[in-house]
């Protein structure tokens, strides 16, 4: 009887330790509602902005919203780096897992013996205990492999916030791509209505023949349905930024944005610093290196296979009035079949596939980077030749100004002139926008800044928590 309530107390404090299930249902209702009241003057975005930079943002919310601080609330709200963030959360529960002693086996046999061979009860039974014992540092291959897949999860995470910080930088360019195109297109649409209404009068006064009045008046519509498409860009830049910092499109109702970040354009970096940027910064390739560690970790597992484990065996019996107290080799795994030769022909595989994918990463990483780069540099030069033509068109312009001014031109001739250096800045807008969509595929691929925008440490959100 002492023996059995041993046995149970046993078990019973065995269970004590357990943890125990804590439902955590999902309503679709509740997390519509939580998305819409998502803000950018919320008090838990302001502490999280505190914690990542380091020093208080005061006053709040800002007054400006620039670059740097919309890319830390997309870090606050991105779904995308929630993910990444419970990713690793599961890898690094992987290396507990991975490094967990196997528990020893409790064995209760009782049997019943008739007719009675001894002088005792009739019937054997007692508890034993099977101890399992890993050789050849299993376990510690395990607890590299799990350790190397936890890093490769940590890194998915700055890759993660790369792709956030891009989607918000791409979202920028394309809201201030559309307000400087509004700008220039409504002052266009001005003079383009202006010249319309002039032709109309000299037509009237027999100064103008019909086709002269029509194409104004064509070029008047195209102007406003030019003005029309930009605005239409603007909100749909508005909408692809809240989408970008995962907040709804009226949070941003009232927000006063800083776009200045688009007027410079920073010099090309050299070929060979980029490439060396591109193969030290990418987080994906050194995800791809870890992930090759992690299949290096699995063949020394699958080698170590080969050497079998150790069962102990301990425990006391009662067989029919005679006490026995045993300790032993429970049981021996014999490799004498196939050796594992299956399991390290396919660790050995992966491996191989793992180095493969990795090389491979590579090269399309600094392809990329070659194309980035020509990219921006070719843009670069599109961009000095769009201010020459710029500055040429304004020297234009001064001039027609004058000779109105003077009487020497008449007030159509100078609307005109207005309309056609109008259309130059349009242009030259359209030649700075693509210089900023190569610099931001050059940063892509560098997975790197070509100018700093402020606290670049925001680029690496690690905490491994959900900051909801």
């Amino acid at each position: 009887m002492r023996r059995a309530l041993l046995i149970a107390f046993m078990a019973s404090a065995a269970m004590a330790g357990c943890t125990t299930y804590h439902p955590q249902p999902i309503a679709p209702e509740q997390l519509a509602q939580q998305f819409e009241q998502r803000s950018l003057v919320s008090e838990d975005l302001h502490a999280y902005v505190v914690r990542e930079t380091g020093h208080d943002a005061a006053p709040w919310p800002p007054a400006v919203w620039n670059r740097e601080m919309l890319t830390l609330a997309a870090f606050y709200y991105s779904p995308a780096l929630d993910l990444a963030r419970a990713q690793w959360s599961t890898a690094k529960a992987g290396i507990d897992v991975a490094g967990s002693i196997p528990n020893p086996v409790l064995q209760l046999p009782f049997q019943y013996n008739t007719p009675n061979p001894g002088p005792g009860a009739p019937f054997t039974w007692g508890p034993s205990l099977d101890i399992p014992i890993e050789t050849a540092h299993k376990r510690g291959y395990r607890v590299d492999q799990a350790t190397h897949l936890s890093e490769a999860a940590r890194l998915n995470i700055v890759d993660a916030a790369w792709k956030v910080r891009a989607q918000v930088r791409d979202a920028m360019l394309a809201l201030y791509a559309a307000r400087r195109r509004t700008a220039f297109l409504s002052a266009k649409a001005d003079a383009e209505r202006q010249i319309a209404q002039m032709s109309r009068h000299r037509l009237a006064a027999g100064q103008y023949s019909r086709p002269d009045v029509d194409s104004a008046v064509l070029a008047d519509t195209q102007a406003l349905s030019d003005l029309a498409a930009a605005r239409s860009a603007e909100q749909d830049a508005l909408a692809q930024l809240a989408a970008a910092i995962g907040v709804p499109a009226s949070a941003l109702d009232g927000v006063t944005l800083d776009l200045s970040a688009f007027e410079t354009v920073p010099p090309a970096p050299p070929a060979a610093d980029a490439q060396r940027a591109a193969i030290f910064h990418r987080a994906d390739l050194r995800a791809s290196l870890a992930d090759y560690a992690a299949a290096e970790s699995a063949l020394q597992l699958e080698v170590a296979k080969q050497y079998p484990d150790i069962h102990l065996g301990s425990g006391y019996t009662y067989d029919t009035g005679t006490n026995k107290i045993g300790f032993g080799l429970a049981g021996i795994t014999l490799p004498i079949f196939d050796q594992n030769q299956g399991g390290i022909k396919e660790a050995e595989a992966r491996r191989k596939e793992a180095a493969i994918r990795t090389g491979a990463l590579q090269d399309l990483i600094l392809g990329a980077l070659a194309h980035a780069l020509a990219r921006y540099r070719s843009g670069i030069e599109a961009l000095h030749r769009s201010d020459a033509h710029l500055a040429t068109a304004r020297r234009q312009l001064d001039s027609q100004a004058a000779a109105f001014a003077s009487g020497n031109a008449d007030r159509l001739t100078f609307t005109q002139a207005k309309a056609d250096y109008q259309a130059s800045e349009t242009a030259r807008l359209d030649a700075e926008i693509a210089v900023q969509q190569a610099a931001g595929a050059l940063e892509d691929a560098m997975q790197q800044p070509l100018a700093p925008i402020g606290h670049e440490a925001v680029s690496h959100p690690l905490s491994e928590e959900t900051p909801r």
